[in-house]
């Protein structure tokens, strides 16, 4: 695949496990990549090509952060625990309104958020999967529906959400299946590291925009039974 022009990418939630796919395949592509996380470590492993940068999106001003970019990326998320997912921060809904504003502020147009393919629909997965985590994620996707009806009503936004499946550990495949709306009956399971690739690719595009693609792949069978469901829910 031959690499476009390098491009400056900020991606909010960078050290996430979505968001470090993101920054990888960005590099590799020989983009100049900023990170916008909650907080920074002290070994932050910055290159001339990679600035790290510690913000709160829901307080702090972000126009600095995204000024000169050429495409924004969100892979902002919310921890598993019970008590976060029963009253999530507003980081998708507030937080991605924030990075919006800062966008247009800076006269950047080009956004790609991770929203879930259950903002769509909830008839995905085996029912021992839907009953427990549907359920327990049921606030997330209210928020992410909520974002994505957000960026609906900017029309100054060339905005891409993109809907995975449940997520799950594993190294980047791209043999993932790719299309509108929701994943394909047949699948349930998406990669962190295949979402992050795909994110990085459609910043270098104009590919979906205004659209929302689901993405999932065929993963071993106990990848989804009952036991990796209580294994998921318990963290």
């Amino acid at each position: 695949m031959t690499s476009p022009a390098p491009k400056t990418l900020t991606i909010f939630g960078g050290a996430g496990a979505t968001g470090s796919a993101a920054v990888e395949t960005a590099l590799a592509r020989g983009h100049r990549v900023r990170t916008v996380d909650h907080h920074v470590g002290s070994d932050t492993g910055e290159t001339e090509r990679l600035t790290r940068h510690a913000a709160d999106v829901l307080t702090d001003d972000l126009t600095v952060f995204v000024e000169g970019s050429d495409a924004v990326l969100s892979c902002l998320g919310v921890g598993n625990d019970a008590a976060t997912l029963l009253s999530p921060p507003p980081l998708y809904t507030e937080g991605t309104a924030r990075i919006c504003d800062a966008m247009q502020a800076a006269g950047l147009t080009r956004l790609v958020v991770m929203s879930a393919t259950f903002v769509g629909t909830s008839d995905r997965g085996p029912i021992w999967f839907k009953i427990p985590a549907l359920t327990a994620l049921s606030n997330v996707f209210e928020q992410m529906k909520q974002m994505e009806e957000m960026l609906h009503r900017r029309t100054d936004l060339d905005w891409t959400a993109v809907r995975p499946g449940w997520l799950m550990e594993g190294a980047a495949t791209n043999d993932y299946t790719v299309q509108a709306n929701v994943i394909p009956e047949d699948m349930i399971r998406t990669r962190y590291a295949d979402v992050g690739a795909f994110m990085a690719h459609l910043a270098e595009t104009s590919d979906w925009i205004r659209q929302t693609p689901a993405l999932a792949r065929h993963e071993a069978p106990s990848a989804s039974g009952p036991g990796e469901v209580v294994r998921a829910m318990l963290g």
